[in-house]
C-alpha cells in the first residue's frame, strides 16, 4: 500500500476572544477545506471503499499546541482516515480586552492548518 498526495489546501482561523487554540485551530482546518470538492474521488476509489482509501493528515501550527482537542479539530473532516499533527506555531495578537465575551487576556489567538489528502493508489 502507496499513499499517493492528491491535495493540500491551506487554512488559517482566528479566535477573538476567549484565548481557545481549540477554536482558532477548528476555524484554520475549516477554512482549509471549505471551497473544495473531491467531486469525483468516489468513482476512482469505488464509493464503498473512500473511508478507508482517503487518508486526510491535518498540520497545526496554533500557539499553545498542548491544549488543543484533536478530536474535536478532526470533527471538521467529513470523511477519510484521519491524522492530526499540532506544533507550535502561528500567532498571538495583541487585541481589546472583552470580558463579556470570554477574553482572560487582550490576546488573539490565530492558527495555520495544512491538510492534505491522499490516496491509497492500492
Amino acid at each position: 500500500m502507496e499513499d499517493k498526495r492528491y491535495l493540500i489546501q491551506m487554512g488559517m482561523g482566528v479566535d477573538l476572544h476567549g484565548q481557545n487554540p481549540t477554536k482558532a485551530a477548528t476555524r484554520a482546518v475549516h477554512n482549509a477545506i471549505a471551497n473544495n470538492c473531491l467531486c469525483g474521488i468516489s468513482e476512482v476509489l469505488h464509493a464503498e471503499k473512500v473511508e478507508q482509501k482517503l487518508h486526510v493528515h491535518v498540520l497545526v501550527a496554533c500557539p499553545k499546541p498542548e491544549k488543543v482537542d484533536k478530536a474535536a479539530v478532526l470533527k471538521e473532516l467529513p470523511f477519510g482516515v484521519k491524522t492530526i499533527e499540532v506544533k507550535e506555531g502561528g500567532m498571538i495578537s495583541p487585541h481589546a480586552y472583552a470580558p463579556e465575551l470570554g477574553d482572560r487576556t487582550a490576546e488573539t489567538y490565530v492558527a495555520n492548518a495544512a491538510v492534505t489528502v491522499s490516496v491509497d493508489s492500492e
